[in-house]
């Protein structure tokens, strides 16, 4: 079936914040589980509360706001987009429908 283990990435494709001090208020994000055969792949957006402590907005790293996501989701969100995404590529791999005629 498959030669990999899926390997889950998470991705910030973009931020929206406030110009007077860079509070990021929302995060759009996307993540993919890829097996080196097949891809999966979820998009979604969180906001954010603000905190009592600001990082500079330029000193922000993908990871640092992929963090911020995953705890904004909360473990059990997290492996419920997990298992989706594994079954997205388990259907890819042994397909249980299919669209089309049986005609020319």
């Amino acid at each position: 079936m498959t030669t990999e283990t899926p390997t889950l990435i998470w991705k910030i494709s973009d931020l929206e914040r406030e110009t007077a001090d860079g509070f990021v208020y929302m995060a759009h994000y996307t993540v993919d589980l890829d097996d080196g055969t097949y891809r999966a792949g979820a998009y979604g957006s969180i906001g954010f509360d603000r905190p009592e402590a600001l990082i500079p907005y330029a000193d922000l790293t993908q990871e640092q706001v992929a963090s911020w996501v995953q705890a904004g989701l909360g473990q059990k969100k997290v492996l419920e987009l997990t298992q989706a995404l594994q079954n997205q590529l388990a259907e890819q791999h042994q397909p249980t429908k299919a669209k089309g005629v049986p005609w020319d």
